[in-house]
């Protein structure tokens, strides 16, 4: 099982549309998971076409910094929980990566979701792509498609969870002209 993920996609500030690659990207996947800062909820109805998808709400979404507030939508909401192949997967925003001293990960799982027993967090807001472990919980942030690391508008980065008998790995592509390939971390440096 395939599950795409996104976050900080900022239509139409970043463009009128979604690159095509990202949504290319996901074309074979069980499911996509947004996580926040969409914009524009037709870049979540595209996706959707696609496969099923969750968004979650990102401060951009409500309101902030003068933006329009997006409509209630089905597949919009503060927080997620959903099991894909008996993994627990919660898609929220905002999650304190790195540890904050006063503020960590099991912090934002109980105000998020209501202290579930989850697998893995899914979040964005710092569109800087991130993959790592804190208190057995995978945490997944797959940057932004189109303002990576809050630099100008350009080709950014997706991620997918990859599960197999109730086993999930992590990874990040970069969006290419052409495609997507997968992100070299060397090059473009752990942001930690």
């Amino acid at each position: 099982m395939r599950i795409g993920l996104i976050s900080d996609t900022h239509i139409p500030e970043a463009g009128p549309e979604l690159w095509p690659q990202a949504y290319a990207a996901f074309d074979k996947c069980d499911a996509i998971l947004h996580a926040g800062d969409i914009y524009d909820i037709s870049v979540i109805e595209n996706l959707h076409r696609i496969a099923p998808t969750w968004a979650a709400r990102g401060n951009g979404d409500d309101g902030s910094s003068g933006r329009l507030v997006q409509p209630d939508h089905p597949q919009l909401s503060s927080a997620w929980i959903r099991e894909f192949g008996g993994v627990s997967v919660g898609l929220t925003h905002h999650m304190p990566i790195p540890e904050l001293p006063t503020y960590g990960v099991r912090d934002a799982i109980i105000r998020h979701f209501d202290g579930a027993d989850l697998d893995v967090v899914v979040y964005g807001d710092t569109h800087v792509e991130h993959i790592t472990t804190i208190d057995n919980v995978l945490c997944v942030n797959p940057g932004s498609p189109t303002f990576p690391h809050n630099l100008s508008v350009q080709l950014g980065t997706v991620g997918f969870l990859d599960i197999t008998d109730g086993n999930v790995e992590a990874s990040v592509w970069r969006l290419t002209e052409d495609d997507i390939e997968p992100f070299d971390w060397d090059t473009w440096g752990r942001p930690w």
